[in-house]
């Protein structure tokens, strides 16, 4: 445990000295990475901890950007706390009615069904022009940072800036709220669904409402990153919602490996500087990836955390016990 506060204490410093020493192009290849990190920590809640494998999450980063740009763009709020209270109210209604339907179901049905919603909202933002501006998209209006406007700072400046640490600190706190959630008897709870979901149920669990917590939650956690992943780029685009944005979340999540809290985050810093370098070398960019995935998946299959980290221990009796004891919650 000392090694592993070391370790974080250690890269949390690294992460905070990184404006002050490296290029600012750099720094503004890192900020999609802390967006992610937001996301891919309710997305592994979904699929590392409730075992819920969603093909169409992207539709809550999407609903988090044009949250941002409906809130900036268009309705001139210029607080960014503003906005992405808004994104979570839309993610809450647009996430609740949709879990609903989608955790009726496991496995491939589970994923076909969110790639369904998914596809659906990006043909939405495709087709009502009025409404979301097309392929066109809806530009972003540079919002204030706990209600301050740095007008002295140019568009690079206020990014690797301000910005950055904004970023930085949500994740940190929302880090910390995850780290709260799969550690406490809901987490517990969630493990157990995943692992046996009869005995889960068997013992009290509501597995069904379980599933669906676990699902809204990871919604928020959605729009909260796609609203930070959508100010560096100044625009909501209906790309955001398509099915391969969610591969990536996927890919990023196996990248880093699923199997330890840390693994999604790992997974979104690596691969956002992986595309960057692919991207610079081939066209064929893509390609690159899914070689790389496929030995990943072979070689390790516990992602590159699995290099640092022994998987996290099942369910073992002393945690039974305290499922059988409070799971009538």
């Amino acid at each position: 445990m000392t090694r592993s506060r070391f370790l974080l204490a250690a890269l949390l410093l690294i992460l905070i000295a990184i404006p002050f020493v490296v290029p600012a192009y750099y720094v503004t290849l890192i900020l999609p990475a802390l967006a992610y990190g937001v996301i891919l920590l309710g997305f592994n809640l979904l699929f590392g901890y409730t075992g819920l494998m969603s093909f169409g999450h992207a539709l809550f980063v999407a609903l988090g950007a044009y949250s941002v740009a409906y809130a900036t763009g268009r309705y001139g709020m210029r607080s960014m706390e503003g906005a992405i209270g808004l994104a979570v109210l839309v993610s809450l209604v647009v996430g609740i009615p949709v879990g609903m339907l989608c955790v009726r179901y496991v496995r491939i049905f589970f994923g076909m069904l969110t790639l369904a919603f998914g596809m659906l909202f990006h043909s939405f933002l495709f087709k009502f022009y009025d409404l979301t501006g097309g392929d066109s998209g809806i530009p972003i209006t540079r919002p204030f940072l706990l209600g301050m406007e740095f007008p002295d700072l140019d568009k690079t400046a206020y990014l690797v800036g301000p910005f950055y640490f904004y970023s930085l600190g949500i994740l940190l706190i929302l880090g910390f709220v995850m780290w709260r959630i799969v550690h406490s008897p809901f987490g517990l709870h969630l493990r157990a669904i995943r692992d046996n979901p009869r005995k889960a149920e068997y013992v009290g669990a509501r597995v069904y409402l379980f599933r669906l917590a676990a699902y809204v939650i990871s919604a928020i956690y959605g729009a909260i990153g796609g609203a930070l992943l959508s100010i560096p780029v100044g625009l909501a685009d209906p790309e955001l919602a398509y099915w391969t944005h969610s591969g990536n979340l996927v890919f990023m999540t196996i990248l880093g490996g699923f199997g330890n809290f840390f693994g999604p985050i790992l997974g979104a810093f690596v691969f956002v500087g992986l595309q960057s370098e692919l991207q610079s070398l081939t066209q064929y960019w893509r390609f690159a990836l899914g070689v790389i995935l496929i030995l990943i998946v072979i070689c390790l299959p516990r992602g590159l955390m699995g290099l640092v980290y022994k998987r996290g221990k099942p369910l073992d009796a002393h945690d039974a016990g305290r499922l059988n004891g409070e799971s009538k919650v």
